[in-house]
């Protein structure tokens, strides 16, 4: 993927400053953060944890009175900073960081002007903004809790319970979709499987299901064939297993 220069917008009241080094550990993998925003009613303690992250990975806080009760006041900050960015014309993509489904209508208007959007947030973030957003990162798989880091070694032949986002049994069949209308004789790259899914899934990721790569996962599936080609550069080709080319 091209090293594109990205907005990060983050949303402190619904987001812990635990995540911090895994959100730009992940940002770094589209691109290059130019804009490192965090908003917030800093005179409030519950985000006092957030101060002492903020110079270490030279994040700007933008300050925003909570003025009315039971409103995020900092929703309309940070979308009125995303479009100010987006018509400054210096970035390819943003990252918005927050559980909030307030961002959806953002993340669409964003993707309408031609940014690449990518979204952080928990596991309980509504689907209308994971399917808003162009690819989307679920945190507690960034920072797993020490009791579902493990990796998975085979795939139970029901839903994975502890599992997060779609289901992998949907996964599974929509590869096996996927590798049947485009498989080659040598059968499909298996970048282009995890293109083709991330297009219809944005919350896709192996990591969801347990495994770092998404080689592993397909392998682990024991339903298809995956080998490296013979050409120059490490790639794979996905075939169904014991399946006649189509």
């Amino acid at each position: 993927m091209d090293d594109k220069k990205i907005a990060v917008l983050i949303d402190a009241d619904n987001i812990s400053s635990r995540y911090i080094s895994s959100i730009f550990d992940e940002v770094s993998k589209f691109g290059t953060p130019t804009y490192k925003r965090i908003y917030g009613d800093w005179t409030k303690p519950n985000l006092g944890s957030w101060k002492d992250v903020l110079l270490e990975h030279s994040i700007t806080p933008i300050q925003q009175y909570s003025y009315t009760t039971g409103k995020n006041a900092t929703d309309s900050a940070m979308i009125i900073d995303a479009m100010d960015i987006l018509y400054s014309g210096n970035v390819e993509g943003f990252c918005l960081i927050s559980s909030d489904s307030d961002f959806t209508k953002l993340a669409a208007r964003l993707r309408e002007s031609g940014m690449y959007v990518i979204g952080m947030g928990m596991k309980s973030t509504p689907t209308a903004f994971r399917s808003a957003c162009e690819t989307f990162r679920y945190l507690e798989v960034l920072l797993p809790e020490p009791a579902v880091k493990k990796q998975r070694t085979t795939v139970p032949s029901g839903p994975v319970i502890d599992a997060i986002g779609t289901d992998l049994n949907e996964i599974i069949l929509a590869i096996k979709a996927i590798v049947e209308e485009d498989q080659s004789d040598d059968g499909v790259y298996l970048s282009r499987v995890g293109s083709l899914l991330n297009k219809k899934y944005p919350d896709f990721d192996s990591r969801n299901y347990g495994y770092n790569k998404l080689k592993q996962l397909v392998i682990s599936t024991k339903q298809f064939e995956v080998k490296r080609t013979k050409d120059s550069g490490v790639s794979f080709m996905v075939r169904i297993k014991n399946g006649d080319v189509v």
